[in-house]
């Protein structure tokens, strides 16, 4: 029995790599024959450069860049062998970056992104992956657009001061200066929502509120981010306010689109194609695939969705294995998951699960598999 391991991270407890070997371990405690493949997954978010250098056999490089508050601070990319550079905005401008009684998106930046794309620029990349989850900001991308050389100004010909909570002031853009690089540069876009820029789906509103936002602050950036796209219209000729996954990252989706020229892709999709899955998936008896919390929104561009949906192409069954099942996951059934299993094996805190997942994901493979191996006896 060949099993191909491809599971997100269990945040805070887990990093996907981890969460593999655990999976093998239980496996082999039912088939100790059985051989096993695990590819680190991540769908955009923290941990994606992670996934791809280890599973491409590449580099991780660090580089200073600009923290959300507008600090000096430490970045990480990714280069692989064949020359693609991987970003995660999350190191640059992530929610983690910025203590919790700091936190508003009416002042927070992404110009840290763009000192992460300008750094990479450099290492003249055969492409630019860049995943966008975890982000702390709300700007649309206005920051990461000055750090590469566009300029955005108010009625008085002045630059735009950071963050989400000025983009309302915005007269003018000028591109003339925009680094050159970009237009040279293929650059792909790992999102794993589809969220539209402003309404009740847009960044604003749906996911301000975890950066800091009030009711308020909400009303304020979502009026600013339409202002800033109007401007985008007028000034770039690109309309992009209703693209999916234009709100991604508080906006950034369309910044990166407007002024990186870049395209927007599944972050799960991009990974997968980038170590090569449906290469690998070929020789697999069985898919195990997870994440930390399995539930309806697994299906909008999770790793579990993105891992199944491949599997089911080639007809192998897929395995998801979690540490906890909340509402609506059951729609992943119509989508090839097979079966889900949760490593909480009693009544425990969430804080000892975390504790003790690698110990819980290794009984929860073995559990997993035990049963497998009843149906292998039934049929002989």
């Amino acid at each position: 029995m060949h099993v191909l391991i491809a599971v997100d991270s269990f945040k805070g407890s887990l990093s996907s790599q981890k969460a593999g070997e655990a999976i093998t371990l239980g496996i082999q405690r039912v088939f100790p024959e059985a051989t096993a493949e695990i590819i680190s997954m991540a769908d955009g978010g923290e941990g994606t450069v992670e996934a791809i250098v280890h599973a491409g056999r590449g580099k991780v490089l660090k580089t200073r860049v600009t923290s959300p508050l507008g600090e000096e601070a430490e970045a990480i990319m990714g280069r692989l062998p064949d020359g693609t550079i991987v970003l995660e905005m999350a190191s640059a401008s992530g929610l983690p970056m910025v203590p919790r009684h700091k936190r508003n998106p009416l002042l927070t930046t992404t110009r840290g992104t763009g000192d992460l794309i300008r750094a990479a620029l450099a290492l003249q990349p055969r492409e630019i992956l860049i995943g966008i989850g975890g982000s702390a900001t709300n700007d649309g991308g206005a920051g990461m657009a000055q750090a590469l050389g566009a300029r955005l100004l108010d009625r008085e010909g002045q630059e735009l001061s950071p963050g989400g909570g000025c983009l309302d002031q915005l007269a003018r853009i000028d591109c003339s200066e925009l680094d050159p690089r970009l237009k040279e540069t293929k650059i792909t876009v790992m999102c794993d929502v589809d969220n539209p820029l402003c309404g009740p789906r847009g960044a604003s509103a749906v996911y301000g509120p975890q950066k800091g936002a009030t009711p308020e602050m909400v009303e304020i950036l979502d009026g600013n981010l339409a202002h800033f796209a109007r401007k985008i219209r007028e000034d770039l000729g690109v309309d992009l306010k209703d693209v999916p996954g234009a709100g991604a990252a508080g906006g950034l989706g369309m910044g990166l689109l407007a002024f990186t020229g870049a395209q927007l892709k599944t972050g799960v999709e991009a990974v997968l194609d980038t170590v090569n899955f449906d290469g690998k998936l070929q020789q697999a008896d069985i898919v195990i695939t997870g994440e930390g919390r399995i539930d309806g929104q697994s299906v909008y561009g999770k790793v579990p969705m993105g891992v199944a949906k491949r599997a089911l192409q080639y007809g192998k069954p897929t395995l998801a294995i979690v540490g906890s099942i909340g509402a609506g996951s059951e729609a992943l059934y119509e989508h090839g998951i097979s079966s889900i299993l949760t490593i909480v094996n009693g009544p425990m805190t969430l804080e000892e699960s975390m504790e003790r997942a690698f110990d819980l994901t290794v009984d929860a493979a073995e559990r997993g598999f035990r049963i497998l191996k009843m149906a292998y006896s039934d049929k002989r």
